[in-house]
């Protein structure tokens, strides 16, 4: 049974190369993690100067020995030159913003280049991706940054893959390549449902600044205040008074329009729901009252987070639904 070469390559990658242990940090390429193969180009080179070489022996052609040492010598230098083109190039891993399932999370990567030698193609990808899909330029003395993206499933933690990099610069008679793990990785938050039920607004104030029972009050016309939600102007008064002849916006204000929050609770949901679904319907009611610009307290489990808006109560729900009843939470 005949085994195929790019199963083969993958066997002998894993069996020679293998990182099993994420690397933090800055990572240098060493001349011994730098690996050199002649490339299908540089085989037939190869043949090429063996051609010739039995050719300027039978004849006894002085010229013939010049130029195949000549030719020879380039290839040489060309593989001197590709292994110089990676080796003692520094790695370092950089941002990975959170994503939803489902997403492409983006790992950020830095090439640094501290030597007085440009590097040329440099390609780098994912180990499993098959072709490279991003290739990068790294002068002297500066850095490169490279984004590659992974497909999302499930939420949770998603660590970044081995990363293959090679280059057959200049000649692509060789082929230089090494294994990078970086110690990076991205939070997946769970999808958010796309046909979830509306928000539970029992005992809260709504959308519009009206309550339940005696929370709806229209109290009058103010002039505008930073923070004042949009959906509250006055567009009738503000449109009877011309800007240019010193009108100004004015807001709409109900008394006790805001003195109830959302409230959030996983508990509430039915135990009938799948989990998974449970989390993706709690996604959905935080982005909403997040759109919205309704406070919301979020209680799942043990996690309680009283009533509040903005990016980071945004973040500290979806990360505990993200890694809610996960062992590596």
């Amino acid at each position: 049974m005949a085994i195929r070469p790019r199963l083969l390559r993958k066997f002998a990658d894993q069996w020679l190369f293998q990182l099993r242990e994420r690397e933090p940090g800055e990572v240098v390429l060493t001349m011994r993690r730098v690996f050199i193969l002649p490339t299908p180009p540089g085989l037939a080179f190869a043949g090429l100067l063996l051609v010739m070489l039995i050719g300027a022996i039978n004849y006894n052609l002085g010229l013939g020995f010049a130029l195949t040492f000549l030719v020879g010598s380039c290839a040489v230098a060309d593989m001197y030159l590709t292994a110089k083109n990676m080796a003692f190039l520094r790695l370092l891993p950089g941002r990975a913003p959170p994503v939803f399932a489902g997403e492409e999370a983006l790992f950020e990567l830095h090439l640094i280049n501290r030597s007085r030698l440009d590097r040329f193609a440099i390609w780098l990808d994912f180990q499993d991706a098959g072709e490279p899909r991003q290739v990068a330029d790294v002068a002297s003395g500066a850095s490169s940054a490279v984004t590659l993206s992974a497909p999302t499933s499930a939420r949770g933690w998603l660590e970044a893959p081995r990363i293959q990099l090679h280059t057959r610069f200049p000649l692509g008679l060789f082929r230089a390549w090494s294994y990078w793990r970086p110690d990076l990785r991205v939070l997946v938050y769970p999808f958010p449902e796309r046909e979830a039920p509306p928000l539970p607004m029992s005992g809260a104030a709504s959308e519009d600044g009206h309550g339940q029972v005696g929370l709806d009050n229209f109290a009058g016309i103010r002039s505008y205040q930073p923070g004042d939600p949009m959906r509250h102007l006055a567009w009738r008064q503000i449109a009877r008074h011309d800007p240019a002849l010193g009108g100004h916006l004015v807001t709409k204000h109900f008394d006790g329009g805001a003195v109830a929050e959302l409230r959030l609770d996983f508990a509430e949901l039915s135990p009938q729901l799948a989990l998974e679904l449970r989390l993706s319907r709690m996604t959905q009611w935080v982005l909403e009252a997040e759109q919205r610009a309704l406070p919301y307290s979020f209680h799942l489990g043990g996690y309680d987070i009283g009533p509040a808006l903005g990016d980071a109560h945004r973040a500290a729900c979806l990360r505990a639904l993200a890694l809610f009843g996960l062992e590596d939470a």
